[in-house]
């Protein structure tokens, strides 16, 4: 071979040795630019692009409740027993009284003790000469509070208490108390000196108040209760 052969296939060689390089050079650079981001995998969805935050209004903060103060109700000053009104434990037979703006006199007394309390009932007589009886008793409590009853006797028409539950003129009434008690009478109440009491007490779902008692050896007797408030009762005239 001559030498001007090997010089042209020399650079030829070279020739396509350079070409080679150069295109092996751009392969690896575009390489290099996908790697930074791998491709999904096969199977899961494309990522999403978060949502906007709504624009149709202001965002507001949350509302605390509001805070509810009870009303402050004015300071109750309450009465005095025996000082700003009349103490009906004071009551004696002879006295004349006044019951809710009505005029009575006190006939007689009936003292009741059972299982350790004590209440007293009075025999009043009215302007009109009706008889009703006034029950004083100081219930048990934290403190001992003062019960004063007007009591308006009813028909029994034969009728004994029950146990359970009575109907008294078309009114449910449910059994509250019932026992026996020891009695001391004192002026003119239609009962002997000395005696035993039975009694039974009831209630109704609106409150009213029943109430039979018999002297033993007599009738049933039934009568209403009326709770008066304090300050019900003032004396007008001691007995002499």
């Amino acid at each position: 071979m001559s030498m001007t052969s090997m010089v042209v296939l020399g650079l030829s060689i070279a020739l396509v040795l350079l070409l080679l390089g150069a295109f092996l050079a751009t392969l690896r650079q575009d390489r290099r630019g996908r790697a930074g981001t791998p491709p999904p995998a096969a199977g899961a969805a494309p990522a999403e692009s978060p949502m906007p935050a709504p624009t149709s209004g202001p965002v507001s903060a949350p509302v605390a409740a509001p805070t509810v103060v009870p009303p402050q109700l004015p300071p109750s000053v309450p009465g005095q027993v025996g000082a700003d009104y009349t103490d009906p434990r004071t009551l004696r037979v002879g006295d004349r009284i006044e019951v809710q703006g009505s005029t009575a006199r006190v006939l007689g007394a009936m003292h009741i003790s059972c299982q350790g309390q004590e209440w007293t009932e009075f025999l009043l007589r009215d302007s009109a000469r009706r008889h009703q009886w006034l029950s004083v008793e100081v219930r048990a409590g934290d403190p001992p509070h003062l019960v004063v009853l007007l009591w308006t006797e009813v028909p029994t028409q034969g009728m004994v208490p029950a146990k359970h539950m009575l109907i008294m003129e078309g009114v449910e009434f449910f059994p509250v108390e019932r026992g026996t008690a020891a009695f001391r009478s004192e002026g003119d109440t239609n009962n002997p000196d000395r005696g035993l009491l039975d009694f039974a007490d009831y209630r109704a779902g609106d409150g009213r108040l029943l109430s039979f008692e018999r002297i033993q050896g007599h009738s049933w007797t039934a009568s209403y209760a009326q709770p008066l408030p304090p300050g019900s009762i003032s004396i007008i005239r001691r007995a002499s």
